[in-house]
């Protein structure tokens, strides 16, 4: 699996994204995920330790799917506008859209 991106199209964003949809579909809806867990899902089962190495990657795609609308994040139930610190990843709800 590819862990070095250049853009946030590159082969690895786009297993991030693929992978950060699919640990929310495996959730309860109103449930959020921790950037780590996708990271430690991105990397090779012989390296598990390695997750951290992937972690701009991980932030990076985030970014772009948060301004694309696609998920939201908080941090202790409180909704965030952008990556600061320690964060959560949801789903976006249409109350969510609705400015």
């Amino acid at each position: 699996m590819t862990r070095v991106a250049g853009s946030e199209k590159s082969p690895a964003a786009d297993n991030v994204r693929t992978l950060t949809f699919a640990l929310l579909d495996a959730r309860a809806v109103d449930a959020t995920i921790c950037p780590s867990e996708v990271a430690r899902a991105l990397v090779a089962d012989d390296a598990p330790d390695s997750w951290r190495d992937v972690m701009p990657v991980v932030h990076m795609a985030v970014d772009a799917l948060v301004t694309e609308g696609r998920v939201r994040l908080s941090w202790k139930g409180k909704p965030l506008a952008a990556r600061d610190g320690p964060y959560r990843i949801g789903r976006v709800h249409a109350a969510d859209s609705r400015g």
